[in-house]
């Protein structure tokens, strides 16, 4: 059930909403195991069921997030983490490769300082002794799990990093890295601020996509993880911006 659960998720984080009947046939299952499967994530509250047809309760909760593109995530997950040493403290934003940042660096390093507005990632990461997590205070968004709102620069000021890991919702050839929400664009601009160097987390395809918020972070960024799809015409003008492409 558990690589159906990420393809099933995979597909409604694509589509949103797809008949039950063609997710069984495109798993290759019958309708009464598919049944079995969208029980289970929706007792979870991933997705919901109505008239036939099964979809994300929504687009921006996390679980469904982190499974779209999963193995893709997972190994840009794990290059970042290579980045990383034992004692080193850093900020992760919320978002799906950071969560499996997260992850990693509590499986495979030792006496981490985690910085975070994420609720999710401090809680998904809970019961690691090998950490400290510092949560940043905030206005809370229910979906995303994450703290916004002038209280975050408010908290990060007590704080300076080496390294800010954040994700992105898409890239603008003119705006550069985008966000779909002016509250959480505004946090990752308030920790920047904080931090000596940005990495961007991001599947290749977020580059065909574009957010209506420009995270405006010029030239903080320093690298990109990404896996080995992304296009060459995105890859030639990040490295024109100074920019190092890393691929997972």
């Amino acid at each position: 059930m558990k690589n159906r659960g990420n393809k099933i998720l995979e597909l409604l984080t694509k589509d949103n909403k797809i008949e039950v009947s063609h997710l069984a046939e495109e798993l290759g299952v019958s309708q009464v195991t598919m049944r079995k499967d969208l029980d289970t994530l929706e007792s979870k509250g991933v997705i919901k069921r109505e008239h036939g047809f099964a979809l994300l309760c929504s687009t921006d909760d996390i679980n469904g997030r982190i499974a779209y593109h999963y193995e893709e995530k997972r190994k840009i997950a794990q290059k970042a983490a290579g980045l990383v040493s034992n004692g080193d403290t850093i900020m992760i934003e919320n978002g799906s490769c950071c969560a499996l940042l997260a992850d990693t660096l509590t499986a495979t390093k030792k006496d981490l300082t985690i910085i975070t507005n994420s609720a999710f990632i401090a809680e998904y990461i809970r019961g690691k002794s090998n950490f400290q997590i510092n949560l940043l205070g905030g206005i809370y968004q229910q979906d995303s799990q994450v703290m916004v709102g002038p209280m975050i620069l408010q908290c990060v000021e007590n704080f300076f990093v080496d390294r800010f890991f954040i994700g992105t919702d898409g890239y603008s050839t003119k705006m550069g890295f985008t966000n779909q929400d002016q509250m959480r664009a505004q946090a990752v601009r308030d920790m920047a601020r904080q931090a000596e160097e940005v990495i961007v987390l991001t599947e290749s395809e977020k580059f065909s996509k574009r957010g209506i918020v420009p995270l405006n972070l010029k030239d903080q960024v320093k690298a990109v993880i990404t896996d080995s799809e992304i296009d060459s015409f995105y890859e030639a003008e990040l490295i024109s911006k100074r920019i190092q492409v890393i691929k997972a």
